[in-house]
């Protein structure tokens, strides 16, 4: 007689995800309770930052829908020179202000409140490397892109997550 499995549950949000490189290289970071937040997973983010190594040395960068966050860390922690965290939930946005004090990093990071749009029409700089994964069928992906091109320096790097409704 062959035994029933329960039906398996849909994966969790990991509890924490940890930084793969540089100076924070294996410290943990907690990821809030938060919906639609999806921390980007170990392996793209080793891709990612191999492929980014040479620019970010000095770079500054933007970290749009940081969520943990762990984009624009990670990038700090291999060495860029500033990055500025954009969040729209509150909470999420001073659990990232605690990450970063906790890190020793908050010399060299901004984090602001507000959606990306918003943020990028006051205007704030020239970004060598971007972070840009908006929530999965928010519809904010390309007025983002709108309004971040201006903003960006000579050589810059855009990295963009979405989903397939945003397409």
């Amino acid at each position: 007689m062959a035994a029933r499995r329960p039906a398996r549950r849909a994966s969790a949000r990991p509890q924490q995800v940890r930084i793969i490189g540089g100076d924070w290289r294996r410290r943990q970071i907690p990821v809030p309770d938060a919906a639609g937040l999806r921390p980007t997973g170990d392996r793209i983010r080793e891709t990612l930052f191999n492929w980014l190594a040479p620019r970010l040395p000095g770079a500054r960068c933007l970290d749009l829908f940081a969520g943990t966050g762990v984009l624009g860390l990670e990038a700090l922690s291999r060495g860029a020179a500033h990055c500025r965290f954009v969040e729209a939930a509150t909470p999420v946005a001073a659990a990232l202000r605690h990450q970063l004090d906790q890190l020793g990093g908050h010399d060299r990071a901004e984090v602001v409140v507000g959606t990306a749009p918003q943020i990028l029409d006051r205007g704030s700089g020239s970004y060598d490397c971007v972070f840009l994964d908006p929530p999965f069928g928010s519809g904010l992906l390309l007025p983002t892109l709108d309004r971040l091109i201006p903003q960006l320096a000579a050589g810059h790097r855009v990295y963009v997550e979405y989903g397939a409704s945003d397409a």
